[in-house]
């Protein structure tokens, strides 16, 4: 807190596929066990692995082949992938590379097995997947083993109206079951309590400009032990941060 100057702890040798470089990283998690980072090097098709250890100048493949967007780990160290190519989330234990099916994979579509270029994604202690479903303008919830999912947030199609979405992004889901999620083109932060029917916008939505309370393309989030909401503002270049209540 208070530094003005990041320091680079992945890539940082320019775009290219090589094991020192990234290209276009998309999401990031941490691995407490190894104390390390998980990328998803999305343009370059593989899920790699960084050591936070000083020294480390590379990275290690963990998967290849695959079209990575969003990423999650659960309790157990399993593995979540959201692949948006193939319309499916996928759990890896770490070493496995082909994974098991754990929503979507039915081809692209509206229906409760199906998914339309899922994106970020997040997995409780049940081990229950929460998916955004891009362009389908909902969050999809999919029990563990669950054949189908079951629409949590915007079931009533693309809009800003406080029952939809359009082009969700960043998700987090709380311990209450309450669900916050980037509605991208809405340019707003959403909570949605559980089972609720509507959501309430609890920053941005007002208009898509570069104010200290509007978004332009908001498209990650996450919250920190205090109850701080970070936000990375994409297309303002920018992360920010907000006290929520």
């Amino acid at each position: 807190m208070g530094d003005t100057n990041g320091q680079v702890v992945a890539g940082g040798n320019g775009q290219g596929n090589r094991l020192d470089q990234l290209n276009y990283p998309i999401d990031v998690l941490i691995d407490k066990e190894t104390d390390s980072l998980i990328i998803c090097d999305w343009k370059n098709r593989r899920v790699a692995r960084w050591s936070r250890r000083s020294g480390t100048t590379q990275g290690e493949i963990l998967i290849d082949n695959i079209i990575c967007l969003g990423l999650a780990m659960d309790d157990q160290r399993y593995l979540y992938i959201s692949d948006p190519n193939k319309h499916e989330v996928r759990r890896y234990q770490l070493g496995d590379k082909n994974g098991t099916l754990v929503a979507g994979g039915n081809g692209k579509g509206a229906g409760l097995n199906q998914l339309n270029y899922p994106t970020y994604i997040f997995v409780d202690q049940q081990q229950t997947v929460y998916v955004s479903d891009q362009n389908n303008h909902r969050v999809m919830k999919w029990n563990k083993g669950a054949k189908e999912g079951i629409v949590v947030v915007g079931c009533q199609g693309q809009g800003n109206a406080l029952t939809q979405l359009s082009y969700p992004q960043g998700l987090f889901v709380d311990t209450l079951g309450t669900i916050y999620v980037a509605d991208m083109v809405n340019n707003r932060v959403m909570r949605w309590p559980k089972e609720a029917k509507e959501g309430t916008v609890i920053v941005g939505g007002n208009g898509k400009e570069a104010g200290a309370n509007q978004f332009n393309c908001p498209w990650g989030l996450s919250f920190d032990r205090h109850g701080n909401l970070y936000v990375a503002d994409r297309s303002n270049h920018r992360v920010q941060r907000f006290s929520i209540e």
